[in-house]
């Protein structure tokens, strides 16, 4: 097992730079997850970790041992691609078995690795078919698979879950948690689906056109996101960003003219700010009336979902998203009034981005 550093790293092509003077530490163990839109990096990174791209400038070491000079083969890690990389002639257990007599390992040995592997992925069933003969779930298994039989320091998933359904995925997921629990390897992984990345990550890494925008646990880049950008791409739906002025001491005044008054703690943040985004997530709204509406606007486009209903509304020309309980708002064109703890308010300053 292995921790992965990044020092200064950097990549460039000519003279556009993609990914900006990371810095990173990876534990022993631990599974931490790329996250960010198209073009942010992600993948760079994590192929430049691979030795599938050389770095620009910068250092990365794998179990304390620099590797910028190395071959991928000789990293000792293992990499599961988006679109599975399985040899189409090569039946299952071949597929499994092929790096490892590449490597010159016994017979004995490499049957043992793979039935094991097998067993782990509850493909034993499959091992004498051939790619062709089976579903994308059972493949990503088998890419799986072919990674953990090598017994790597470090394993790479890149994508591995964007080609499957909506539901395979869900499965997946579910399978690759169940896997993290019996093979502790040091895993980085890089995904789209902020989702994904929630449910899988000991820590997650957030990526913003090759910067590193917040590192964090899912709890801590949900609950206390470091910029606008986190905030409105962690959570599903994002949060909502209304903007403010400083109305007083403690006091903020919205784009719709409502005045709030801020818990002791924000207020101190605020000072100083002229202009400022207020957060506020779609679930921690909920209908108010009286002094205790935050919000007042105007329905949009109301989303049935059964056990809750989103409800997009129109707040003096600003979009605002509220999970309200099913049935309380029927149809577009309502007035709606809307409250919120204000413990749970969010503030940025709007020039920089950045939390408060």
């Amino acid at each position: 097992m292995a921790g992965v550093t990044l020092r200064s790293v950097r990549k460039s092509y000519g003279e556009l730079e993609v990914v900006h003077g990371v810095d990173l530490d990876i534990a022993d163990r631990e599974f931490v997850v790329f996250v960010g839109p198209s073009g942010c990096g992600k993948s760079t990174l994590l192929r430049m970790i691979a030795g599938l791209e050389e770095i620009t400038a910068g250092e990365i070491a794998i179990d304390g041992r620099v590797v910028n000079e190395l071959d991928p083969k000789d990293r000792d890690i293992a990499m599961v691609f988006q679109d599975y990389a399985l040899y189409p002639h090569m039946t299952v257990f071949e597929n499994m078995a092929f790096s490892l007599r590449y490597r010159g390992v016994a017979k004995d040995e490499i049957r043992r690795r793979v039935e094991a592997a097998a067993r782990i992925l509850e493909i034993e069933p499959l091992v004498a078919r051939m790619p062709r003969q089976l579903s994308g779930g059972q493949r990503q298994r088998v890419a799986m698979g072919r990674a953990i039989v090598r017994d790597p320091k470090v394993f790479l998933f890149d994508e591995p879950l964007s080609n499957l359904d909506a539901k395979l995925r869900v499965q997946m997921r579910t399978e690759i948690k169940r896997l993290r629990e019996r093979v502790a390897t040091t895993t980085i992984y890089v995904t789209h689906d902020q989702v994904e990345a929630m449910t899988l990550a000991d820590r997650i890494v957030i990526l913003n056109h090759g910067i590193i925008e917040q590192i964090g646990t899912p709890e801590e880049v949900y609950e206390t996101p470091a910029s606008v950008f986190v905030a409105g791409f962690i959570g599903a739906p994002p949060m909502n960003l209304l903007p403010a002025s400083a109305e007083g001491e403690g006091r903020l005044a919205l784009g719709d003219g409502q005045v709030v008054a801020l818990p002791e703690a924000l207020a101190r943040r605020a000072r100083g700010a002229a202009e400022l985004l207020v957060g506020i997530r779609p679930e921690h709204l909920h209908p108010a009336t009286g002094a205790a509406a935050l919000i007042n606007g105007r329905v949009v486009v109301v989303e049935p979902l059964g056990s809750d209903t989103m409800v997009s509304l129109d707040i003096a020309g600003t979009a605002l998203v509220a999970r309200l309980p099913p049935r309380l708002v029927r149809r577009a064109g309502e007035k709606v009034a809307l409250g919120a703890d204000p413990a749970n308010l969010h503030l940025f300053d709007k020039a920089t981005g950045r939390r408060l």
